[in-house]
């Protein structure tokens, strides 16, 4: 049973959840309210770890007491966090905000795709994913432009204080949504599935749990290079400070071509796609290692974001349509789990190579995407 209104409706809610006015300056309004650099990375490694210990009883619930419920929940605690956000002036309260987007974090992993994949139906799938990914990104461009009528001055507190305001409403709107969301019955469950054979299915997939390890890499790729390394190249290859705003905008527009994601895995297949994808990103990276053109470099950073954007729905696609509906959720919530501890020993690893060199850092991502293709390649040839 197909649910067009779910489908419209979780499009809906991840727009309005992109709406972060505060996201161009995060760090900066968190340095505002008096949080330190060492503080910030604390808070995320404490937050990472809990997303890690929730994702597999979060699934593990999604699918014992259905997607609906577990989404109400998610969404309204991701409101809150953004008033706890918004009121936050010390480390504990932004602790608190951390731990809190840990919860939703986990809830989300795995539910939202298993209510999408009940809602649009094998055939769809395909094009639902790009276009909940679009819809996500889309949000967020919208956000960055109108945050800069927001903030008049860095140096104004009250300006940037409005930022996370205003960014309370959207999710307050998100969270009403979800409860206009339509509960799915033949993805709910009358019979609590036990963890245990859970685990191991997830584990019996090895094409599946290779495109997860691979998709990761590249997720780590795409972060370091697009949020830490992009600046130090785009300075490198001369760009102006003044342009790095409209860059941002510029990258965030080419993630929209994932709503059309669809078009390409069903002209060459998932796997062709995926590779096709993987090839790209690691291609990006030594172009860049490469070039002191600024042109080129931007050219290499957009096709990174475009890339990595085409083969997060595509990847999503393959891991719903590799799986039953008995357990969907929990599933998914063992493979994003084994996708966060790959991305949790990287970090470090990119981080080393960045305090070396930008080159250094560059080259190693490289491997990275080196390592993601032979990894998939070599999973895909199981039939498993």
């Amino acid at each position: 049973m197909k649910s067009r209104k779910n489908i419209l409706l979780m499009l809906g809610i991840v727009f309005l959840q992109g709406f972060v006015f505060y996201g161009p300056i995060s760090t900066l309004y968190r340095e505002s309210r008096g949080i330190s650099l060492y503080q910030i990375f604390l808070i995320e490694s404490i937050s990472w770890i809990l997303m890690l210990l929730l994702e597999v009883p979060w699934g593990h619930f999604s699918d014992r007491f259905g997607y609906k419920k577990t989404l109400i929940v998610v969404n309204g605690v991701f409101f809150v966090s953004k008033i706890v956000f918004f009121t936050a002036d010390s480390f504990n309260g932004f602790l608190l905000e951390r731990i809190m987007l840990s919860v939703v974090f986990a809830g989300f992993s795995g539910c939202d795709a298993a209510l999408l994949h009940a809602s649009a139906g094998e055939e769809q799938l395909d094009k639902v994913f790009g276009q909940y990914s679009a819809a996500g990104t889309a949000g967020f461009l919208l956000a960055s432009v109108m945050s800069s009528f927001m903030i008049t001055s860095p140096l104004d507190a009250s300006s940037i204080d409005r930022t996370g305001f205003y960014t309370i409403f959207p999710y307050a709107l998100a969270f009403i949504l979800s409860w206009f969301l339509k509960e799915m019955p033949q993805e709910s469950c009358t019979e609590t599935p036990r963890l245990r054979d859970s685990i191991r299915k997830a584990f019996k997939l090895p094409s599946i749990l290779g495109l997860v390890i691979a998709v990761s890499l590249a997720r780590e790729i795409f972060q370091a290079v697009t949020v830490f390394l992009n600046q130090g190249q785009y300075l490198k290859s001369g760009i102006d400070v003044r342009w790095f705003g409209i860059l941002l905008v510029l990258m965030q527009g080419g993630k929209l071509l994932a709503a059309r994601s669809h078009l390409i895995s069903r002209r060459f297949g998932g796997k062709k796609s995926a590779s096709a994808m993987l090839i790209f990103i690691t291609l990006s990276c030594l172009l860049l290692y490469y070039t002191q053109s600024p042109w080129l470099s931007i050219i290499g950073i957009f096709t990174l974001s475009v890339s990595m954007s085409i083969l997060e729905p595509i990847a999503m696609s393959m891991e719903n349509k590799a799986l039953d509906n008995i357990d969907r959720a929990t599933v998914l919530s063992v493979y994003a789990m084994i996708g966060e501890i790959f991305a949790a020993g990287i970090n470090p690893l990119i981080g080393n190579a960045a305090n070396g060199s930008l080159q250094g850092a560059l080259l190693f991502c490289a491997g990275l995407g080196v390592a993601a293709i032979g990894i998939f390649s070599i999973s895909s040839i199981s039939k498993g």
